[in-house]
């Protein structure tokens, strides 16, 4: 299973011991291929850097842990006009480029979308609800 995790939920994961840092985890162990491109991980480190004002060291060994949990790709896809934000298009972009089966978001805008050609887009605890038997 390929699987894109939007900007939002890597933040979670690291702000949080919850649901997202349970996916991250999982992401970790292999149990499904994350991937991710430079405008997430861009997107990642401002935030930190910015708005929750993270130290340095911090921000170097989340995205450490980023890496090794997944394979960062550069898009060949374009994308555009498709969401209000035009972040949100690189990052269905991404998603596309890969083949991903499913972007994790908890952005309202993209899960409105629902479906995006084969691309389903949906939210953190529905995408737990995958591993649940």
């Amino acid at each position: 299973m390929r699987v894109v995790f939007d900007t939002n939920v890597l933040i979670a994961a690291f702000l949080t011991e919850g649901l997202c840092s349970v996916l991250l985890t999982r992401a970790r162990r292999k149990e499904f291929e994350l991937f991710v491109c430079p405008v997430i991980l861009e997107e990642f480190e401002g935030i930190l850097s910015h708005k929750i004002k993270a130290p340095q060291d911090l921000i170097a060994e989340a995205l450490e842990v980023i890496r090794e949990a997944s394979e960062t790709i550069h898009p060949t896809k374009k994308i555009q006009g498709i969401c209000r934000d035009q972040d949100d298009d690189q990052i269905l972009a991404c998603a596309l480029s890969v083949g991903a089966d499913y972007l994790i978001s908890g952005d309202k805008d993209l899960l409105e979308i629902g479906c995006f050609k084969r691309l389903k887009i949906i939210s953190p605890r529905e995408f737990e609800a995958l591993f649940e038997d």
